[in-house]
């Protein structure tokens, strides 16, 4: 049985020795939505909005510049993900886990076509970007 780290109101801490749960899960795939990628380098922290795509307990996203940078010289990230109506929260979803840049082309056209296509942009657009797949290691999430 997967249990909770911590539990405060609807808050929920999980370890990614269990798997996240079935809730954040479809909250993490139930709308398009901007994701938050928070970098820091030199305790100097950097946060973004990023396109991504979710599959069991792997995020995939394509970026480029400080981002990129930031990761290739510390690969531990966070994710953020909202849902609101009219700027009043319904829900979040927070990942932290590990960057790996992945360097095969195969699987950069890939990810860049699933992700484009989610988010309605032309399938080819970003080439230059560069995949970035972060495996979670905790999660927490919470409903408003």
């Amino acid at each position: 049985m997967r249990r909770p780290r911590a539990y405060a109101g609807s808050r929920l801490l999980f370890d990614m020795a269990e798997s996240i749960p079935p809730e954040a899960e479809d909250l993490l795939t139930s709308a398009v939505l901007p994701a938050y990628l928070a970098t820091s380098v030199e305790d100097r922290p950097h946060v973004a909005p990023v396109w991504y795509r979710y599959d069991e307990g792997t995020v995939e996203v394509m970026t480029t510049g400080q981002k990129l940078a930031n990761l290739r010289r510390n690969p531990r990230v966070s994710l953020s993900v909202q849902h609101h109506d009219a700027g009043d929260p319904e829900w979040t979803v927070t990942l932290r886990g590990t960057a790996t840049i992945i360097e095969d082309d195969d699987a950069h056209r890939e990810a860049n076509r699933t992700i484009n296509r989610k988010y309605g942009a032309d399938p080819d657009a970003w080439q230059e970007n560069t995949l970035v797949r972060i495996d979670v290691g905790s999660a927490s999430y919470r409903t408003y």
